[in-house]
């Protein structure tokens, strides 16, 4: 019996050092703009990417972690490879979007960084990964400083990431101009990509014939072209394939790998050169997001499709290594692909991106309101920044080191290796106000802030943000007040929503409501101390929670905590001492008074008079007491973020819903009978009834998933668990009862996956063991949850073709016990993992 190698993701060897034949190029755009509220770093919840927390999570699970495990299945829906599209794919990976993934999900954003490195051996050191202008802005409209710092953090953020020098770099929106190319060619970018249509004209290099227009868009794709400025310094462009790349984006070229081996193969120049390239590029949200299961149509064209045809899948930087340009590029003055007017999309009213009867007046005054704001600020950070630094400008491009580590140690080698003199700890609070207020005067310039229809979107209210921060750390490392002016100015830009009239609308209604401070972050920390049990050190979003003094006490329905606590920004390492009370009156009423510490004595004095008065049950007096003692300002379960504000509103409902838990679960129990009848009779159910036979069910079904829960990892206690969910599915299918059980879905994955390690721990597998897993996955059909179980087959997948598959292969099976091969193999097919064997042994 021999193990059939055609279930091994093909892989390709060294291509020739002289090109030869087809060489395909496919690349991919990954790139999500910034989500983080500026105040807090973090990503709020999005209720629009539902049931996911916010759109980069979903986005996750749509296409990004699909692209590092992307299936290829035979004709029976079973695995038969599983394939890290990185690893064959062009791609460049936003700083924002990476410095997410890094967070969010470590073993997808390893399997990135290790698909360049695998892309590196194959292709002769020149890796798949290209950089990204730091945050997406429209260079061509960008001061030369800010194009010089968006490509050094670029680079830099690639080179923490991937561990080499960028190649190439990707340019938002492919905007481009020749002083933006000045800078790249300094900053030692070899190449980048280009629209057909930004190529205005081009010849043979050292050929004084006429230059060929190409202005239409009618370059020809398949060749580098060499483009050089003024001082006789070039950088080679690739231009992507115009109609190919537009339908991969908005066509069925991806419905499957033979159709688009069959388009990009219409591409072929049939001039007998002895090499080129077909070049493609879109948008790599397009494999799995925009256009759903089409990774797994690059899995099979790059491992299976391609080779079969005798094409090479290659990357820019490697075609380069292989393929000197012949011919040289002239390009158009200002231009970017998504707009026919050159760059105007993201300055003027030009029509591009609109959208009904919406206009786009708002994107020159906009414009135009950041750009006097960038100024102005350059003048706070030139007056403020010799001060404390001795290059203010060298500081700023070495600060991408203190983003990408906020370590204190690196941030206090930052500060002594570019501070002119030993910073005190205040100085050194503004020095990094200067630059948080630098960092987010780039943010504040993202493209997509101008790219849809309306002002008032969250990308436009995204980037204001990133202004309203920037003001605001102006205004406190060197006292200037910038926001009225900028409001005026703001007011031009008019907006298509009634409500918000203009941007200073959008700033005074959506920007402004999200601003934080030491003082609301205190709040927070105290409100939600009722319900979370702080440690002495705690970390509350981007700040520091010193926990110096705590205590609670309850009587009755009244709850009230008294504590100090130190706040400190992460990020600026401004700090903050407070104190403060919080009283919950029960229900959804609570009342908060904060204050800044002033002595020992008068927080002692405080503490013992307001609790003196809790002993006393007296609302009122307790009130008015707090008011008299903090101030009038109070704060209250709206001015929890609001992530802690849902959380304490569900622990807030508990006792509600279980009470109509159970009194669902009561007239389901009483018309028992009735529903039974109904269901005989095929008479539609009264939704009354219906409605309480899904609450009752769905009430039991609960209370088992959290028993269950409460004994994992401790899976031999679970038959009694199991029996109960089985006989639950099947009274709620036989009622058509739609369960709601949210944990269910995640304690049955988590179930198997501890199924599964346990028995590769050991590698002892049992009939028992593997019948466990196959009797969860059929419980979780049965109760309709649509488990998702890429995970468990990712890790049967790798050990099967890390381990088993080589150790049979070498030992021709005589070190494997026949029953245990039966039921390896048995695993394999509860899991859809497909495995050929030929019985010819």
């Amino acid at each position: 019996m021999t193990i059939s190698s055609t279930l091994i993701p093909t892989t390709q060897h060294n291509p020739l050092q002289e090109a030869q034949g087809i060489y395909v190029t496919v690349h991919g755009h990954f790139y999500q703009p910034p989500r983080e509220n500026p105040y807090l770093n973090t990503i709020e919840r999005q209720p629009s990417a539902h049931p996911f927390h916010d759109w980069n999570e979903r986005i996750f699970y749509e296409c990004y972690r699909n692209n590092a495990f992307a299936r290829i299945f035979n004709n029976q829906g079973d695995i038969v490879g599983i394939v890290n599209n990185y690893e064959y794919m062009s791609f460049n990976m936003g700083a924002t979007l990476m410095s997410w993934l890094e967070k969010y999900d470590r073993a997808v954003y390893q399997r990135i960084i290790e698909a360049d490195r695998a892309s590196c051996q194959r292709l002769n050191g020149h890796g798949n990964a290209i950089a990204q202008v730091y945050n997406h802005i429209i260079m061509p409209l960008a001061n030369e400083r800010d194009k010089f710092t968006q490509v050094r953090w670029g680079k830099a953020d690639f080179y923490s990431r991937f561990g080499r020098q960028p190649e190439g770099m990707w340019l938002a929106e492919t905007a481009v101009d020749y002083d933006t190319l000045e800078v790249l060619i300094a900053e030692g970018i070899k190449f980048i990509i280009l629209a057909p249509s930004q190529a205005k004209k081009c010849r043979p290099i050292g050929d004084n014939k006429e230059w060929l227009e190409v202005g239409g868009g009618q370059i020809d794709s398949t060749r580098p072209y060499r483009c050089y400025v003024d001082n006789g310094a070039y950088i080679d462009v690739f231009f992507y394939d115009g109609p190919i790349s537009g339908d991969m984006g908005f066509g069925d070229v991806l419905l499957s790998s033979n159709h688009f081996y069959s388009r990009l193969n219409l591409a072929v120049r049939g001039d007998k050169r002895q090499s080129q390239l077909i070049s493609v590029a879109t948008d790599g949200e397009t494999f799995g997001h925009h256009k759903k299961d089409t990774e797994k149509c690059l899995a099979y064209a790059f491992t299976k499709e391609f080779p079969q045809k005798g094409w090479t899948v290659t990357n820019y930087a490697h075609y380069l290594s292989i393929v000197t340009p012949t011919w040289e590029v002239e390009l158009k003055p200002a231009t970017a692909w998504s707009c026919y007017h050159g760059v105007e999309r993201w300055k003027d009213d030009c029509g591009c991106g609109g959208g009904g009867e919406y206009h786009q007046k708002w994107r020159k005054p906009l414009r135009e309101s950041l750009n006097w704001l960038r100024d102005e600020l350059t003048k706070v950070y030139e007056d403020v920044g010799y001060h404390y630094f001795k290059n203010i400008w060298l500081a700023r491009d070495e600060y991408i080191e203190v983003i990408l580590d906020r370590n204190p140690d690196t941030v206090e080698k930052f500060l002594h290796r570019h501070a002119s003199h030993n910073l005190s700890p205040s100085e050194q609070i503004d020095a990094l106000r200067l630059l948080e207020m630098q960092r987010h005067s780039l943010l504040m310039f993202t493209s997509c802030g101008w790219f849809f229809e309306e002002i008032s979107r969250p990308e436009g209210t995204q980037i204001l943000r990133y202004a309203s921060h920037a003001l605001e750390l102006a205004g406190e490392v060197a006292g200037v007040q910038l926001e009225k002016e900028f409001l005026d100015r703001l007011s031009e830009a008019e907006s298509n929503i009634k409500e918000y009239s203009n941007g200073e609308g959008v700033y005074r209604q959506a920007v402004i409501p999200s601003q934080v401070n030491l003082e609301q972050v205190t709040a927070h920390y105290a409100l939600s101390s009722l319900y979370n049990d702080y440690q002495s050190e705690q970390t509350i979003y981007c700040y520091s929670a010193q926990k110096l003094d705590f205590q609670k006490q309850q009587i009755g329905s009244l709850t009230l905590a008294i504590g100090q606590v130190r706040l400190t920004s992460q990020i600026t390492w401004e700090s903050g001492h407070f104190i403060f009370a919080v009283l919950h009156l029960g229900g959804w009423d609570f009342h908060c008074c904060i204050q800044p510490f002033s002595s020992r004595l008068a927080y002692t004095e405080m503490k013992e008079e307001l609790f003196s008065i809790l002993k006393q049950a007296s609302v009122v007096e307790l009130v008015l007491t707090m008011s008299k003692l903090f101030g009038n300002k109070s704060f209250d379960l709206k001015h929890l973020f609001a992530e802690e504000r849902l959380a304490i509103m569900e622990k807030l409902t508990v006792t509600t819903k279980k009470r109509l838990d159970q009194l669902y679960t009561q007239v389901y129990r009483d018309n028992y009978s009735i529903l039974l009848a109904f269901q005989r009779d095929e008479v539609p159910i009264p939704q009354e009834l219906q409605v309480a036979a899904e609450v009752a069910i769905s009430y039991r079904c609960i209370k088992v998933i959290e028993a269950i829960n409460n004994n994992i990892p401790d899976l031999d206690n679970l038959e009694p668990y199991l029996i109960e969910l089985d006989a639950i599915a099947t009274e709620a299918n036989n009622l058509q009862c739609q369960l709601e059980i949210p944990k269910g879905k995640k304690t049955l994955e988590k179930l198997i996956l501890f199924s599964l390690e346990q028995i590769l721990s050991d590698q002892d597998i049992s009939e028992y063991d593997i019948q466990m897993i196959d009797r969860l996955i059929k419980l979780g059909k049965k109760l309709k949850l649509n488990l998702w179980l890429d995970k468990i087959q990712e890790i049967y997948y790798d050990f099967l073709y890390t381990q088993l598959v080589p150790k049979l292969a070498l030992t021709n099976h005589k070190l494997l016990d026949p029953n245990h091969f039966r039921l390896w193999i048995k695993l394999a097919e509860y899991l859809d993992i497909y495995i050929n064997f030929d019985e010819d042994k």
